[in-house]
């Protein structure tokens, strides 16, 4: 199985911020750009492209598809459906992180303010410089490109190392944190990385890394002016010597599956410790016992894959076994969402039970007590939520949350029997009001229940049965009776 790539490298997605403090943004009406938006919306998000035969050589796509474009004279534009030579672009780099966009063809700038954006400019100046916003959910591995391997958080050494073949487990996942303009590593035990590779309590100037980009990839430079590069045969991550970034220095965002554990009506662990059958038999998680839940995008099925890469699979007689190595109809099972308990049906169509012996087999009909599984996610005890127009975030003057910030604020997610409890960066919790809304000052905790219904994306329900969502004025209720756009969550 490839130690490389174990899930999808992120496409990198940004909102580019002017010397004006504004957002490049795209109209609906006439493509028409601006340098007006005050925050980073669905509008101001960009894709970058890269060109297949020139690796320098970059493409902006809109949020509606379309291509950024300047012509000889710097007129620009942001109509075309396709790249056209117009719509190449080189990123010049800054020491302070922001970026230069260059016309390839014409050797122009790329700057300006509100409606008044050119690309004429012959030389670099402030009214040029742009700078980047990642616009991704800021949960991800980090995938160093020379090394081919995974950062951890590794406790015994109090330290990042990069030395896993696969991301397993809640030590790898990595947090970005956004603050003026600069990115912090944060671990799942919420202590952020420092240029000398400590792991450290408070976010501070050792703690802030300029992020630039390489043909693609990513590279972390301290306020020194060194990049962070994986050191020694553990790989610890830390600033190294070099003041331009090379191999070493470059890393991939992949995207963090959900990583669960289930336990059985016999209240014992599913594992693949014995083998290639899937069992209920043991008393403690570990890697054997927690399987990466990864969701098909056309059927919305369910793949549970090991941490030795092979997947969940019905086979004769209707036993379970994790021998697959490709995804096919026999790896996909369909979550039926019991409030605090979940049935898994297999593609034959019947129900995975519990055998006396904690052997899995689909040869139910009906759900009984041996059909439920407790399901815990392990690899989330940070919160971050992003729907459909932006990131939830405690309100400023009120309990309640906002539902489309382009900042984010961290939330704990406490297991509770198959529920989960929301914790405030307050120390309080979340519940939902009788007007419904959730608000986030709870004295005492209240139970939500995750349903994990598409790639990537995550529904919460209420006790009381009703869906957590962003409403129209932009705050977060829990008043949703159907799931739809509005109540589905990048997590």
């Amino acid at each position: 199985m490839p130690t490389n790539g174990f899930n999808r490298a992120l496409k990198l997605q940004f909102g580019l911020i002017n010397y004006d403090s504004r957002y490049l943004t795209a109209e609906a009406f006439g493509f028409k750009v601006n340098a007006s938006g005050v925050s980073m919306k669905k509008k101001q998000i960009w894709t970058l492209e890269q060109d297949e035969k020139d690796g320098q050589v970059v493409f902006l796509r809109s949020h509606l598809g379309r291509y950024l474009a300047s012509d000889k004279d710097g007129k620009i534009t942001c109509g075309a459906e396709k790249p056209d030579p117009d719509s190449r672009f080189l990123i010049v780099p800054q020491s302070d992180g922001r970026w230069a966009l260059q016309s390839e063809p014409y050797l122009r700038y790329f700057g300006g303010s509100a409606d008044y954006l050119s690309c004429f400019a012959q030389a670099i100046g402030e009214q040029e410089l742009w700078a980047v916003h990642l616009a991704l959910h800021p949960q991800a591995s980090l995938l160093s490109v020379a090394r081919k391997r995974y950062a951890h958080l590794s406790a015994s050494d109090g330290e990042i190392s990069v030395d896993s073949n696969i991301p397993w487990g809640v030590h790898s996942l990595v947090t970005l944190v956004y603050l003026d303009g600069k990115y912090s590593l944060k671990t799942c035990d919420s202590r952020f990385l420092s240029n000398d590779g400590k792991l450290v309590k408070e976010n501070t100037n050792n703690t802030s890394f300029t992020l630039e980009l390489k043909s693609g990839k990513l590279a972390f430079k301290d306020s020194d002016g060194k990049y962070l590069t994986p050191v020694g045969p553990t790989g610890t991550l830390r600033s190294g010597r070099c003041s331009k970034p090379g191999k070493d220095e470059l890393f991939d965002l992949e995207e963090s599956h959900p990583q669960v554990v289930f336990q059985a009506a016999n209240k014992r662990f599913v594992s693949v410790k014995q083998g290639v059958s899937i069992s209920a038999n043991q008393d403690v998680e570990t890697d054997m016992e927690t399987f990466q839940m990864e969701i098909d995008k056309e059927s919305k099925k369910s793949m549970f894959r090991t941490n030795g890469g092979s997947y969940w699979t019905l086979v004769t007689h209707g036993e379970i076994q994790s021998t697959a190595t490709e995804v096919e109809v026999n790896t996909m099972f369909d979550i039926e969402w019991r409030g605090q308990r979940v049935a898994l049906r297999a593609s034959n169509g019947k129900y995975v039970c519990t055998k006396k012996n904690g052997q899995l087999s689909a040869v139910s009909d009906a759900v009984g007590a041996d059909e439920l599984f407790l399901m815990k996610l392990i690899n989330r005890p940070m919160l971050i939520l992003r729907g459909e127009n932006g990131f939830v975030c405690h309100h400023k003057n009120s309990n309640t949350l906002n539902a489309n910030r382009s900042v984010y604020d961290i939330f704990s997610l406490i297991f509770n029997d198959g529920a989960y409890h929301v914790k405030s960066v307050n120390g309080r919790f979340w519940y939902v009001s009788r007007s419904g809304l959730v608000c986030s000052d709870g004295e005492k905790p209240e139970d939500f229940f995750l349903e994990f219904l598409e790639h990537g994306r995550v529904a919460i329900k209420s006790s009381d049965g009703k869906y957590l969502r962003g409403d129209q004025g932009g705050t977060l209720m829990g008043d949703g009776t159907n799931v739809d756009v509005s109540s589905l969550w990048e997590y």
